[in-house]
């Protein structure tokens, strides 16, 4: 007895449609992890290249840090020899770098010849005063390329662009420490009958109390060393977005929207800027991963007391302990800001999505 075919419950037939979807979906989500997971795998291998490039290089850096801590002092052979073996400078090479790399894995930065403290510690100490001066210049430096060159690449050739790039140009081609120790001699120094406008370094004022003061105070410290930095380093940003918006100029896209009504400042910023702006992206993040390293030529012209700072005097010893930590960490920093701009660019430009 053949029985009649039972009816499939609701919902239990499946929709031709939803199976290659599917297929799609796990096809992108595979791409997608493939992407990141690649990405990953680079800054890693980067970051070991760092730790490896950083040790052996600064081992071969001239100068006896033992000698150089205790210049100037009666010490004898023997009490050398005890502060070599307290720092580890008397171990094989391979074992100084295996003990390193091992302390990197439990944070561990090592400990400052000169200073008798843990590198980590000096580093969290200088860490604020170079984010507030790099990041205030970086900030500063990034709104006023990207809105210069939004003028020069939008009408180039014209007076405003050639006077935008070649001022922007020659700052650019300007030494750092050149144009620190120019200002401190216009605007700091001070000249008859004009007084010194400016201090002439350090992040405050000794003596200084209260926390809108302290605030001003600081404020007016920063004024040198964020113009320097900024002088600097804004044209970068001009010249790729003057270069970006001449590409944009002649796509099919703002001719459309020139064709709808749209008034030629309208067209600029809601459609050719927002385009324009993608090649940027890159610049800005490595240049926030470069925030934490600071700028270690006006850091140091200006005596101010950040990372930069830091690393200069390291090198001087040389303090080994010291720049290796610095130095991993300024690599660190860049290298997670890179991978931030790989991992965000495919959001904004959907063209070189996975």
């Amino acid at each position: 007895m053949t029985g009649s075919p039972v009816a499939a419950p609701p919902g239990a037939q499946e929709n031709p449609s939803s199976a290659p979807a599917a297929a799609a979906a796990r096809g992108r989500a595979g791409r997608v992890l493939r992407y990141i997971g690649g990405r990953l795998l680079t800054a890693a291998l980067s970051l070991a290249g760092v730790v490896v490039a950083g040790f052996f290089l600064f081992r071969i850096l001239p100068g006896d840090p033992v000698r150089a801590m205790t210049e100037g002092r009666e010490v004898t052979a023997e009490q050398r020899e005890e502060l070599r073996r307290q720092f580890g400078l008397d171990q094989p090479l391979w074992q100084q770098f295996l003990d390193y790399a091992l302390g990197l894995f439990r944070m561990d930065l090592g400990t400052s010849f000169q200073y008798r403290r843990p590198v980590a510690e000096l580093i969290l100490d200088a860490l604020g005063p170079t984010v507030l001066l790099a990041g205030t210049g970086t900030v500063i430096a990034a709104l006023l390329g990207l809105l210069l060159g939004v003028r020069s690449g939008w009408r180039p050739g014209g007076a405003a662009d050639r006077v935008n790039t070649t001022v922007a140009l020659f700052f650019w081609s300007v030494p750092t420490f050149w144009l620190g120790l120019l200002l401190i001699v216009l605007f700091a120094s001070g000249r008859d009958p004009l007084p010194g406008l400016f201090p002439t370094g350090g992040m405050t004022t000794p003596g200084v109390t209260g926390a809108w003061d302290v605030a001003l105070d600081t404020a007016w410290h920063m004024v040198l060393p964020v113009t320097t930095m900024v002088a600097v380093i804004y044209a970068q940003y001009l010249m790729i977005m003057r270069s970006s918006l001449m590409d944009e100029k002649g796509a099919d896209y703002l001719t459309t929207a020139r064709a709808k009504g749209l008034r030629d400042t309208l067209v600029r910023r809601r459609h050719a800027v927002p385009n324009a702006l993608l090649p940027t992206v890159t610049l800005i993040f490595l240049n926030l991963g470069q925030v934490v390293s600071g700028v270690i030529l006006v850091e140091t012209v200006f005596s101010w007391p950040g990372l930069g700072r830091l690393f200069y005097s390291g090198l001087s010893v040389p303090d080994l302990g010291l720049v290796q930590g610095l130095f991993v960490v300024f690599a660190a920093s860049v290298i997670v800001m890179n991978l931030v701009a790989d991992l965000v660019y495919p959001l904004l430009d959907p063209r070189v999505r996975p």
